[in-house]
């Protein structure tokens, strides 16, 4: 069965859960995705592959026109590329609310480096990822511009069919690996990593001639494979993605751009990683979550969910849809639940002025749900709940659970399944 608008939204928004897959070879790999999401600037990412020995364009950061003017000088190169930083994707076709087109400009001449960067800093980018305001850049990156004479793709990431680390590459860079994948799946090669030997002289030498390097660049692209593995191992990433990785005409062979993402695990050992966390562009209502170990995204719907695991998230945001409703969130508690995560949950839905009813939506396993009705039960008196609830569980310690729930003399909506739960939301909302 197809998803539902409601489950696909549900998805395009669940960065904390998110895998994207594709086919190599008939294996299929899986791209994960830290449990929280580390931003960082593409001049933070740059500067973590420079510190590893990485071969990246010359850069430098400025948070004023003046200082973008003469970082641009300081390059002394043929060509500058000037890069408005923000997290949204797209930006080389945004529009700037200073009425300037793009996010990314090129010009040999210093002094409009300066020029651009006026009509940059200070204002917002609006592109097809950002919010409908854009967002303010605070910085830009003054890069030198190369030339690229042919791209290639390469990524590091962590496979659970191989239970590590595996490199994947295609001749065919530049573009969407999924559109590679799809159309000419025998241009993508993989290579499994041992962990204990980590990458092999003669594996990288052959990923680098999979990628179409010749001659002395097969070389060089070896020995960028491998320093790209070691910074992977540095700073605890699942994934390392390199498009394009690029060979100039002057025979270099570049990573122009890279994506990185980290083992939120690895939190505690990555302490200089994880503090250039940029959160100012992040959603307040996700960041206010995230504290409290929720996974919370907004929707356009009245109906607030919540429930513990994103299976049951999505499938309770599709039986919303079915019975006439629309989600308002997906609002996931976890495994480790304690009652005060129950009550911030409860804060963050009462305070969204769309949410009409709320729906709980708990599967005991992990969870014991004695300790979802106390926290329902405090969270119902000391709010003032003002929206009808609607409330499934099922589950360990149910019975306790709906007890509790029973005694507490609230307004409670009690359901059977999760089919009654949603048409007595929908219904309550309808009253």
């Amino acid at each position: 069965m197809a998803a539902s608008m409601a489950s696909q939204a549900a998805v395009r928004g669940l960065r904390t859960t998110a895998t994207k897959r594709v086919l190599l070879d008939k294996l299929q790999c899986s791209w994960l995705t830290p449990r929280r999401w580390l931003n960082l600037q593409e001049y933070q990412s740059k500067k973590l592959m420079q510190d590893s020995g990485v071969a990246v364009q010359r850069f430098y950061v400025a948070d004023t026109a003046s200082e973008a003017q003469e970082a641009a000088k300081r390059l002394n190169a043929k060509e500058i590329v000037l890069k408005a930083q923000i997290l949204a994707g797209g930006r080389g076709k945004g529009v700037f609310d200073s009425g300037l087109k793009g996010g990314v400009h090129l010009t040999k001449d210093p002094a409009v480096v300066g020029e651009l960067a006026k009509r940059m800093l200070g204002f917002n980018l609006i592109t097809k990822q950002t919010p409908k305001d854009g967002v303010k850049v605070k910085t830009v990156m003054v890069a030198e511009a190369l030339d690229i004479s042919r791209e290639t793709y390469f990524a590091i990431l962590m496979d659970r069919a191989c239970n590590g680390p595996v490199m994947v590459g295609s001749p065919q860079g530049g573009m969407d690996i999924e559109e590679v994948a799809a159309s000419t799946p025998e241009l993508i090669f993989k290579e499994v990593i041992d962990i204990y030997k980590g990458v092999q002289d003669d594996q990288a030498l052959r990923m680098a001639a999979n990628l179409g390097f010749k001659g002395p660049l097969q070389r060089q692209a070896a020995d960028q494979i491998k320093r790209l593995y070691d910074l992977f191992l540095k700073v605890d990433a699942t994934q390392v993605e390199v498009n394009p990785l690029g060979e100039t005409p002057e025979g270099q062979v570049v990573c122009f751009d890279a994506k990185i993402n980290f083992d939120d695990n690895a939190e505690f050992r990555q302490k200089d990683v994880f503090a250039m966390d940029d959160m100012t562009e992040s959603d307040a209502t996700e960041m206010e979550a995230a504290k409290w170990d929720l996974k919370y995204i907004g929707m356009d719907g009245n109906i607030a969910c919540f429930v513990n695991g994103a299976g049951l998230a999505m499938a309770t945001c599709d039986i919303i849809d079915l019975h006439g409703g629309k989600p308002a969130n997906f609002l996931d508690l976890g495994g480790g639940v304690k009652e005060r995560q129950v009550y911030e949950a409860f804060k963050l839905l009462t305070a969204d002025p769309k949410v009409e009813a709320i729906l709980v939506n708990i599967f005991g396993g992990i969870v014991n749900c004695a300790i979802i009705a106390n926290g329902i039960t405090k969270a119902c008196r000391e709010l003032e709940l003002k929206v009808p609830l609607v409330v499934r569980l099922e589950g360990t310690n149910v019975h306790e659970a709906k007890r509790i729930l029973t005694e507490s003399g609230l307004p409670i909506t009690a359901a059977d399944n999760l089919d009654d739960a949603a048409k007595k939301a929908v219904a309550a909302i309808r009253k």
